[in-house]
Parts: structure tokens; C-alpha cells; sequence
């Protein structure tokens, strides 16, 4: 059903502009199923949320992490509902696993430093991390992409050092060391994607 209306939507897009190859009419196709298939996932998300009790925390989970998120990219499993799984899997359980544990004192200073550390180098190494699908080719693009994730990552442990609530510290670490984790090679080997920019830029490279 999703794919037929992606379709019908890609079709009446091509006929409005008839300058859309083939090659960006696919694009345009696979950013509608990612742009409408959100929804489903988006409201499961909120339901499985409000059974466990942790609605509020879920939302914070969601807005603290979407424009880190946004700009940094990731992994992104090939069937929806993989991606359905994943994505409730990401916004529900971090919030309900912050609840039984915590970090005070010196470990808390010292994780959030650490990962820091790790994640001012994973982002250098692989932000933004895209998909073959929705390659980020552009070296401007692929710039600001990055800023926005050093600052935006930075800011998010800086809450997390200085906050005086424990719910809020142990899931700005977790929600941003496992969105880290899935911009590394480690996690787009496991899910067999490739990032766009080293498929079409090597195969420009080629080309030249």
C-alpha cells in the first residue's frame, strides 16, 4: 500500500516536472516511503511508550535527539518494518533502560568525557552517515552536516553534565552513545548497508 501511493505521488511529481530522470524520480520515490512510512512508525512509538508508563520520557528521548540525529544519519535496515522495530526499539527502551541505573559523581563526569571523546571522532570519521539510497554527495552539504552534529552533540552531553535530574542525564548518554554507534562502520556492516558517499563517490571517481 505504501509503495502505491509512493509511486502514484513519484508519477505525479515526474509529470509537474519532466526534467526528473529516472535516477532522481527513484530518489524522490524513496524519501516519500521515508517521509510517510514515519507516521505508522512515529504513532506505534507513542502507543508502546504509553503502555510502559514512559510517554514523557519516550518524547523527550525524540525531540533532545532529532536534530543530532538528523544531521548525523545512520543506518537504515532495507525492509519497513525493520525499521519500524528499530525505531521503536531506539525511543522506547532508552528511556525504560535509563530508569535502573545511574551516574553520579566522578563516573559521570568521566563517561560523558569519554564519550565525548568518542563521538567528536566517530562524527569527524562518518557524519553525516547516509545510504545509497539517499546519497549526501555534495561537500557543503556534507559540511554543515557535520557542524550541526559536533555542536548539537556537544550540547546535548553538556545538559547532561550540568542537569540536576537523573532521568534526563542517563538518557541524553544513552540516547546519544547508541545514535553514535549507528553512524560507525561496525553498525553498517552488521546491517550490510553502505554509505551513499562512498558508492557514488568512488564510482564518480571511476568515471573521471
Amino acid at each position: 500500500m505504501l509503495d502505491k501511493i509512493c509511486t502514484f505521488l513519484t508519477n505525479k511529481i515526474r509529470k509537474e516536472m519532466p526534467e526528473v530522470d529516472d535516477e532522481r524520480a527513484e530518489v524522490i520515490n524513496y524519501g516519500l516511503q521515508n517521509i510517510i512510512g514515519e507516521f505508522p512508525k512515529i504513532i506505534l512509538v507513542f502507543i508502546i511508550a504509553y503502555i510502559l508508563g514512559i510517554f514523557k520520557w519516550t518524547l523527550f528521548t525524540f525531540i533532545a535527539l532529532f536534530v543530532y540525529k538528523g544531521a548525523s544519519g545512520g543506518v537504515h535496515l532495507k525492509t519497513h518494518l525493520g525499521c519500524i522495530l528499530l525505531t521503536t526499539a531506539f525511543y522506547c527502551l532508552i528511556p525504560f533502560a535509563s530508569q535502573y541505573f545511574e551516574l553520579v559523581g566522578l563516573i559521570k563526569y568521566i563517561t560523558i568525557l569519554v564519550l565525548w571523546i568518542f563521538g567528536m571522532w566517530m562524527i569527524k570519521l562518518y557524519a553525516p552517515a547516509d545510504t545509497e539510497a539517499i546519497p549526501i554527495l555534495e561537500s557543503k552539504v556534507r559540511k554543515k552536516k557535520q557542524i550541526v552534529s559536533y555542536i548539537s552533540f556537544t550540547i546535548g552531553l553538556l545538559v547532561a553534565l550540568v542537569v540536576n535530574n537523573q532521568m534526563i542525564t542517563n538518557i541524553l548518554i544513552l540516547a546519544n552513545f547508541i545514535q553514535t554507534l549507528t553512524i560507525t562502520k561496525v553498525a553498517y556492516r552488521l546491517t550490510k548497508s553502505k554509505y551513499g558517499y562512498e558508492v557514488y563517490g568512488s564510482a564518480s571517481t571511476e568515471s573521471v
